[in-house]
């Protein structure tokens, strides 16, 4: 069913119902058999890009669409609604393309971000390793010094858009400017010693390629380094707040996709003379479904107006990210539950909408990690000031 929406403007809510338009035409048909079939839907980013969708919340000045947080966010959700594996990928892509707009020189911003936020190339996120992925700082991934610039070498791991990737925005360490230091490099797979691994074979959003990215002995311009030497750990924390958000959108929009499926099945479905959804044991599963994506959906829409409002919000991202992804997980399964033997089968949606909802508990920092997260920012903020 359409999300009522509070939006600040009146070219947001046409910038909404363009969205819906195109995601019903062109995400919907495909999501299913795209799924089954593994394939990365390289076209759909195109379409996106195109539509000027790729770049919502970078400046117009380098080719973006000028919108707040809150706007792009309700964009990423109406397209998780139809198919979370490409709106999980827009927010990789504005992940991506975080480094350059907020760090970067401004030649790199006049020369590679109109390409990069007007979706005519997509990026990818490396910062994880197979050793390292709630923990960054332990990254191997090394880059030295060399004449010229940079040699990078080592693997990166659980890659989005690894192997279809345009840009990968990638972290490592750069044992020159300190022992633990680490920085961030803009690179390309034209780059000589740069690959892919074989894609990972994953439960769900398998539409949505992941793999590894090796870099054995990489020659990298000196012109490709994000930001300051050594500051990249910064670089990286700094992103993430921001692609929480995406992910906490991106589990909303898959969760009001299984409550509607579920609430439809209700209505339709007969037992003992009358629809279930008329039965209280049910009615009242539905409602709590309902009342963990409406919650979800407020709790990241909090965190984006503060962001756009200049305020601090990482704290306020991990709740969001913590509730929507958890609500995600138990929404999509009681839909499993309400439409019983049928949902367990692949006649309906909701055993991919389960599938999907799992990692998204996983990615951008564990619920775990985000708790420790959460408690350390509130050991902080109670901390006494001193001075």
């Amino acid at each position: 069913m359409p999300v009522d929406r509070e939006l600040p403007t009146s070219e947001a809510h046409d910038l909404l119902a363009l969205t819906r338009e195109l995601a019903d035409a062109e995400l919907a048909p495909r999501a299913a058999q795209y799924e089954r079939e593994e394939r990365f839907p390289r076209e759909v980013f195109r379409t996106l890009g195109d539509a000027g969708l790729l770049g919502l919340p970078f400046g117009e000045d380098v080719g973006g669409g000028g919108q707040p947080y809150e706007v792009y966010l309700q964009v990423v959700e109406e397209l998780a609604a139809r198919w979370a594996s490409v709106a999980l990928g827009v927010s990789v892509h504005t992940l991506a393309c975080f480094p350059i707009d907020r760090f970067g020189t401004e030649a790199q911003r006049r020369d590679l971000l109109p390409d990069l936020v007007g979706g005519q190339t997509l990026g990818a996120y490396c910062l994880s390793e197979a050793h390292a992925g709630s923990d960054p700082a332990a990254m191997r991934a090394s880059a030295k010094v060399a004449d010229d610039g940079w040699l990078a070498s080592g693997e990166k791991a659980w890659v989005t858009h690894g192997g279809h990737a345009d840009f990968y925005s990638t972290f490592l360490r750069t044992p020159d400017d300190g022992e633990r230091a680490i920085s961030c490099f803009h690179l390309t797979p034209d780059l000589a010693g740069f690959s892919a691994a074989q894609p990972e074979e994953k439960m769900g959003l398998t539409g949505s390629t992941t793999a590894a990215v090796r870099l054995d002995d990489v020659p990298v311009p000196a012109d490709r380094l994000v930001g300051e030497r050594g500051r990249g750990l910064s670089i990286a924390l700094a992103a993430l707040d921001s692609g929480r958000l995406g992910v906490s959108a991106v589990a909303v929009g898959l969760a009001q996709s299984a409550l509607d499926l579920a609430v439809s099945y209700a209505r339709e479905r007969q037992a003992f003379g009358r629809a279930i959804v008329d039965h209280q044991g049910v009615a009242f599963l539905l409602a709590d479904m309902a009342a963990a994506v409406e919650s979800a959906r407020a709790m990241y829409l909090v965190a984006a107006r503060r962001r756009d409002a200049g305020k601090e919000y990482g704290r306020q991202a991990s709740i969001a990210k913590l509730v929507a992804t958890d609500a995600a997980m138990k929404v999509t399964t009681d839909a499993v539950q309400v439409l019983g033997g049928a949902g367990y089968t692949r006649d309906f949606p909701a055993e991919r909408y389960m599938r999907e909802a799992k990692v998204m508990q996983i990615f951008e920092g564990t619920n775990q990690i985000q708790r420790m997260v959460i408690g350390k920012a509130l050991a902080r903020e109670a901390a006494p000031a001193t001075g």
